[in-house]
C-alpha cells in the first residue's frame, strides 16, 4: 500500500489502522460516513479527538479518504 500523501490521508489511515470501521459516501458532491458495525475503543477515541473536531471542510476531506461504499 501507497503511502498517504496528505494529512487528510495519513488521518483516515491511521483510523484504518486501529481498526476503524466507518466508511464514506459520495453522492452528488455530498460527502457522509457510516458505521454500522462496533469498532475498537482505540479507533472510536481517535476518531472523536482528531477528526470529528475537524473543521469541516478538513473532516470532508478525511472522509474522502476513508474506505467507500460506492464501490461496494
Amino acid at each position: 500500500m501507497a503511502e498517504p500523501e496528505t494529512d487528510a490521508a495519513e488521518l483516515a489511515a491511521h483510523y484504518v489502522k486501529l481498526g476503524g470501521t466507518r466508511m464514506g459516501k459520495l453522492d452528488d458532491n455530498i460527502v457522509e460516513t457510516r458505521k454500522w458495525d462496533d469498532e475498537p475503543e482505540e479507533a472510536s477515541q481517535f476518531w472523536s479527538e482528531r477528526i470529528e473536531t475537524l473543521p469541516d471542510a478538513k473532516r470532508r476531506e478525511v472522509e474522502t479518504n476513508l474506505p467507500s461504499m460506492n464501490s461496494k
